[in-house]
């Protein structure tokens, strides 16, 4: 069975602080399909209170998280005017080690954002 699994962390770089309450959205990509295979909001300190993908259903493949950072955005009184520039944050990664644990942040403010892979 493979030991890998899957972790995020949204950090609001324009407040400096975590961001609770933003959804996030994660799944499976295969060629022009997409399944939805979790979903989950951020608690207090921008994480997920458990692996977004745990270990028991880890699978090497190709994965996309989405961040619903303009219902946050909105939440936080951080939204400009309409449409937002920044709405849903889809981030598209593969993971190809069955075994390691793969770490998947969003630095997040109402006008850029960027990621990595963390550890």
């Amino acid at each position: 069975m493979a030991e890998g699994y899957l972790t995020t962390h949204v950090l609001d770089t324009a407040r400096g602080c975590p961001a609770a309450g933003l959804t996030i959205a994660l799944y499976r990509v295969s060629g022009n399909s997409h399944r939805k295979i979790a979903e989950t909001v951020t608690n207090a300190d921008g994480r997920t209170d458990s692996p977004i993908l745990p270990r028991d259903k880890f699978a090497p493949g190709t994965y996309e998280l989405v961040f619903f950072a303009g219902d946050y955005l909105r939440a936080t009184g951080q939204a400009g005017a309409e449409p937002l520039f920044l709405d849903q944050v889809p981030i598209r990664f593969g993971m190809a080690e069955p075994e390691a644990h793969y770490h998947v942040p969003l630095l997040l403010s109402p006008y850029g954002y960027s990621t990595y892979r963390g550890s």
